[in-house]
């Protein structure tokens, strides 16, 4: 018997839409009150992905098999990080002076 090779569209979509139930669920049994902009967020890319199998429409914004662009998967990790209750360390360093090092010529 031969198969046909998998739809890489349709398996980007089932992935995507997995990985946004999956981080509500995370958000929901983790008891994290997630802010209003997470949540519409959620669900407009929800809808989105269900409606055209990806949730961007510019193709320079993400992979062409990809159902997320690469702002919306970084939005969906630390949506994911804020259920699992990791902390994001964003403390920069200042930049500093170079000190030359001293030399008498």
């Amino acid at each position: 018997m031969k198969r046909t090779p998998p739809d890489r569209k349709a398996q980007a979509k089932r992935a995507a839409l997995n990985a946004l139930k999956r981080v509500r669920r995370q958000a929901d049994r983790a008891e994290v009150k997630l802010s209003d902009w997470e949540g519409e967020f959620l669900g407009s890319v929800e809808e989105r992905v269900k409606t055209y199998g990806r949730a961007f429409a510019d193709p320079e914004k993400g992979g062409p098999g990809a159902a997320f662009s690469v702002l919306q998967s970084v939005k969906l990790k630390e949506i994911a990080a804020k259920a699992k209750g990791e902390k994001k360390d964003m403390t920069r360093k200042p930049f500093k002076r170079r000190v030359k090092p001293y030399s008498e010529d």
